[in-house]
């Protein structure tokens, strides 16, 4: 079956019955597929759960997680929604900014460092962080396939400064997870999703999928709506099974994951360090 030549009731019923058992090597250790959201504020992160919910459980529209039009932030915890027995989907506290100060509180997430259903609170304070890693060590998460999915409005182009640190961050998701990041550009019809989706490719994108949410006021059911919302969801799963096709160690991982993380929170705390004596010389 491949592409919409699958029927939205086949490729439903795929996901809702995907398990990492019957991968090429097997679970290897993990046990849930994770679909991290990020994205600036307001751009349909959460429209795009209540999405996934509405499409795969079949019935009436509900709000799950609450959503906004406008390019403000409701969300400020790091909330999962279970989609099926294997595959979590999880909204996250929207960016204003994808410099280092936001990004380090997003790898540490992606290394499931930080735990789901708690408050997401930007810190840029070196020791804290460093804190919250040494105590995530007390119960270890590495049972879970964080798959990193970027969600953008293409309502707003992306200036320049926000290319070269989303550009970053995307590299950086690669190694914090092993996967590059699905990009999901929303409301595809209130702006110009084909310069948007050029733009993510140059970057390094692998994936561009885009969609036009279900709403609160607009959930009328349409072939075409669901089915973006299946690609997307076999998308991911896709990126799964090539992956677990390859020898796993998710204790090596995460420990290779947490290096990584500690440098990158060590490079930002000499940067910022630098920056503050470079102000205090030029006010002297």
């Amino acid at each position: 079956m491949a592409g919409y030549q699958r029927t939205v009731d086949h490729v439903r019923d795929y996901i809702q019955h995907f398990s990492l058992d019957n991968c090429a090597l097997g679970s290897q250790g993990y046990n849930r597929v994770l679909l991290q959201l990020f994205g600036y504020m307001g751009h349909g992160k959460s429209s795009l759960i209540n999405s996934c919910k509405y499409v795969l459980d079949d019935g009436e529209y509900y709000i799950y997680a609450n959503a906004l039009a406008s390019h403000t932030s409701v969300t400020f915890n790091r909330t999962a929604y279970p989609l099926t027995d294997t595959i979590t989907i999880v909204d996250n506290r929207g960016c204003s900014t994808f410099n280092a100060y936001e990004t380090g509180e997003i790898y540490a997430q992606l290394g499931n460092f930080i735990p789901v259903n708690q408050r997401v609170e930007w810190t840029n304070n070196y020791e804290q962080m460093t804190d919250r890693l040494e105590d995530s060590e007390m119960d270890p998460n590495f049972t879970d396939v964080t798959i990193p999915v970027f969600v953008y409005s293409v309502k707003k182009g992306l200036a320049e400064g926000e290319k070269k640190e989303t550009k970053e961050f995307i590299d950086n998701c690669r190694k914090m997870t092993g996967f590059y990041p699905i990009v999901v550009l929303t409301h595809k019809t209130c702006g110009d999703f084909l310069q948007a989706e050029k733009e993510f490719l140059l970057m390094g994108v692998e994936k561009v999928i885009k969609i036009e949410n279900y709403t609160k006021e607009d959930h009328g059911r349409t072939q075409g709506r669901h089915k973006e919302i299946l690609n997307f969801l076999y998308s991911v799963l896709e990126d799964v099974n090539f992956q677990m096709k390859y020898k796993k160690n998710p204790r090596k991982e995460r420990v290779q994951r947490k290096k990584f993380l500690l440098n990158f929170l060590h490079e930002r705390e000499v940067n910022q360090r630098l920056e503050k004596m470079q102000m205090q010389n030029i006010t002297n």
